[in-house]
């Protein structure tokens, strides 16, 4: 939703997002880093769950628990997929009213997610052996 103004881009409701290319392009490359770690946490859900049965043993406890580790890592990585996007427009939106304002519910609800990723993979290793 964008119009060439004299040269400039121009935003629908009136903004120059030229003037604030580099917050953008900041929020842009921030938005990416978020796609790369919801990849990278559902990749370790493939992995661990691979791994265990490619194994030689396993039991019925071992596999519920691999299988929870992928099912709660492709759910974490959707959620930051889906949190970082609406992350990434409100961002946007706050950069072009210059009322930005810092994310610290998500960073913290993301560390939380990161600890209990760590913790299921933790525990299934710790069964394993």
């Amino acid at each position: 939703m964008y119009m060439e103004e004299s040269g400039k881009w121009t935003c629908m409701n009136g903004t120059n997002e030229s003037k604030y290319i580099q917050q953008h392009l900041a929020n842009e490359r921030t938005f990416l880093a978020w796609i790369r770690t919801a990849i990278a946490i559902i990749g370790i859900g493939f992995l661990t769950t691979s791994l265990h049965y490619n194994s030689l043993q396993g039991d019925a406890v071992q596999d519920r628990i691999a299988v929870s580790i992928s099912a709660v890592s492709i759910i974490i990585g959707l959620v930051i997929i889906i949190g970082s996007t609406v992350n990434y427009y409100r961002t946007r939106r706050h950069i072009n009213t210059q009322t930005f304002v810092s994310a610290d519910a998500f960073i913290k609800m993301m560390a939380i997610v990161a600890t209990i990723v760590l913790i299921f993979v933790t525990v299934y290793f710790f069964i394993l052996n």
